[in-house]
């Protein structure tokens, strides 16, 4: 949640910033802004919406200097507006922020006494006004030592000083930050991505780190001040040009790239010589882990959820699944034997980065499943596998669900499989199947008129239901998820099983239900379920695969087959239509699909 973007050039920089805050544009489209220093003044310039709206304002394409900030926000404190927008600035210290200061209240008040005035309602302004009250007293590092130390919660800062026309000051607790090197001039980003296309030369900044970027040097600092030396790393120098080429939306892109996402992980991850799969660097003895808790938050959960059943079905082991949000909130009791697997698309959600810190401080077993290899969570955790997705745009996950949970599945069969929990022949059969996956999504995927029909039953209704039992329990909720995130109508996942015991009261005439009936063995189970909801006036959408025997049961609204496969692997070809459904759904309402309001790719703050 919002994007920074710092430039310490010998060439005017704002064009350049205003590219990279469009690639950071999944990350806060609420308000934009840019600041520049030129003249011995800060100017600044800012717009509510996105960051087209910014760049077509003429002072700044005509706007000079050669150092700058630049932000796209994600609103927490304060309504979406220009004056709420980032960068906020005194005569004398402009800010970009990234993260929420808990403690911003009391602080304010501080200032106000000392005779600061504010002009917005956010909780960033306050650390323009405490950088500008220490500067008074103290010198940059000094300054900017104290003004940390006094702010309580996250945040990633970047800083230009008007009477230090040379310099950029960046700091980090709890929200991710980067800086990058190039010639004759140094970057500050909320991450690698809006950097690459500028250098593939990375460092960053750890938990209470600050550091001064010049255009030829950049210095690094402790929370006490004490200069620290850090590492440069070299990430992938190759820019892909993510376009949404004959797409209407990227997330339609994304859909549609599924086959190709999961081909990359089968080949990355299946040793087709030996039968086998390649995860051989594992760092801990599968005797000394006996059970696994899974983290994850909104989709990364679903996925977390899913690989409980198959970590259950293939091993022996005990799993637990937490929200990422709750997790560090309980009290949880350490076990030397378990080994907690952290899934994230970004890399840098907040609540499971957070939950990450406290399982490493109690000398826990750690392992990431993430989409950004150079991530705050991939870096923090002992063991990492990355799901190989390539870059994902669009705010309700498609594809790195899929990735997610096919990476997970492939572990659980390798855990299995070292364990002697899967025989080696039932383990062999496994892999072929999971061979022919891709090919079963993209005939899976031909399913888009039927479901173009029917979204205007869910867009009219007052909301709808998901149904499902067992593997296809998690699929429910993430169907549910993206048809609330996209579609803005209320849904909700259930175990097909729990209708009686409550959420039976709210079907009425009319009322859309979605159930999930593969031929698995819940499957008569399920379609007894059914029929509790079809007899009170439900119209459901029967999901199921393909097959030879009829659907016993009769009144059913509409009815889509998926491909037919072994049952570990029948969540992913059931989550396609549940995809496409949320798709059409919002796109038939006119709803801005990559966008999705009040909602952000990167979830960085709590």
């Amino acid at each position: 949640m919002c994007g920074i973007i710092g430039i310490n050039s010998n060439k005017p920089v704002s064009a350049t910033i205003i590219n990279s805050l469009k690639k950071l544009e999944y990350r806060g489209y609420d308000s934009a802004g840019i600041a520049t220093l030129s003249s011995g003044l800060i100017n600044e310039i800012k717009s509510e919406g996105r960051v087209d709206n910014l760049e077509k304002n003429s002072l700044v394409q005509n706007m000079e200097g050669t150092i700058g900030i630049g932000h796209v926000r994600w609103a927490t404190h304060g309504s979406p507006n220009s004056i709420n927008a980032h960068p906020h600035s005194s005569q004398n210290v402009s800010v970009v922020h990234n993260g929420i200061i808990e403690n911003s209240t009391l602080l304010k008040k501080f200032l106000v006494s000392k005779g600061h005035k504010f002009k917005s309602q956010t909780d960033t302004e306050v650390i323009v006004h405490l950088i500008t009250e220490n500067l008074k007293t103290e010198n940059i590092v000094s300054s900017i030592k104290k003004t940390l130390k006094s702010l309580h919660g996250s945040f990633a800062l970047g800083i230009i000083f008007k009477d230090q026309p040379d310099l950029i000051v960046g700091a980090r607790r709890g929200s991710p930050l980067a800086v990058g090197y190039g010639p004759n001039e140094n970057y500050l980003g909320s991450d690698s991505y809006a950097l690459k296309s500028m250098t593939n030369k990375i460092t960053y900044l750890n938990d209470g780190e600050f550091c001064v970027i010049k255009k030829d040097q950049v210095e690094f600092f402790n929370e006490e001040g004490i200069k620290i030396n850090k590492k440069v790393l070299e990430v992938s120098s190759e820019e892909k040009k993510y376009e949404k080429g004959d797409y209407k939306h990227f997330m339609a892109k994304e859909i549609e790239e599924q086959p190709t996402t999961l081909k990359n992980g089968i080949n990355e991850y299946l040793d087709n010589s030996n039968n086998n799969i390649n995860i051989y660097n594992f760092p801990w003895k599968t005797k000394d882990i006996s059970s696994i808790t899974l983290v994850g938050c909104g989709t990364a959960y679903h996925s977390c959820l899913m690989a409980k059943y198959w970590f259950e079905e293939i091993t022996t082991m005990d799993v637990n699944v937490d929200i990422a949000s709750e997790f560090r909130y309980r009290k949880n009791r350490f076990k030397k034997e378990t080994l907690y697997i952290f899934v994230s698309q970004s890399g840098e959600t907040a609540d499971t980065y957070a939950a990450l810190d406290l399982c490493k401080k109690n000398g826990m077993k750690t392992c990431a499943v993430v989409n950004v290899v150079e991530s705050s969570i991939a870096r923090e955790s002992e063991f990492v596998l990355p799901i190989h997705c390539g870059t994902e745009i669009g705010v309700a996950s498609t594809k790195a669900f899929l990735g997610q949970i096919l990476i997970l599945y492939i572990f659980s069969l390798k855990l299995g499989l070292l364990r002697n929990d899967l025989k080696k022949d039932v383990f062999i059969q496994k892999l072929k199947d999971l061979k022919e996956l891709p090919k079963l999504v993209k005939q899976t995927l031909l399913t888009d008129n039927k479901i173009q029909t029917i979204t205007k039953t869910f867009n009219e209704a007052k909301g709808s239901m998901f149904l499902g039992r067992g593997f296809s329990y998690p699929i429910a909720l993430e169907g549910a998820l993206k048809l609330k995130e996209l579609s803005y109508v209320h849904a909700e996942g259930y175990p097909a099983g729990e209708m009686k015991h409550g959420p039976l009261a709210l079907i009425e005439e009319g009322m859309p239900v979605v159930v999930l009936a593969p031929r698995d063995n819940h499957y008569k189970k399920t379609i007894s379920n059914m029929q509790e909801v079809i007899a009170r006036g439900a119209k459901v959408l029967l999901i199921t695969n393909k097959s030879k025997d009829e659907i016993v049961s009769e009144n059913i609204w509409e009815t889509i087959e998926v491909e037919s496969t072994n049952e570990d692997l029948l969540p992913f070809l059931l989550t396609i239509p549940l995809q496409k459904l949320a798709y059409y759904s919002a796109l038939k309402k006119g709803f801005d699909i990559d966008k999705p309001r009040n909602l952000a790719k990167s979830v960085t703050v709590e």
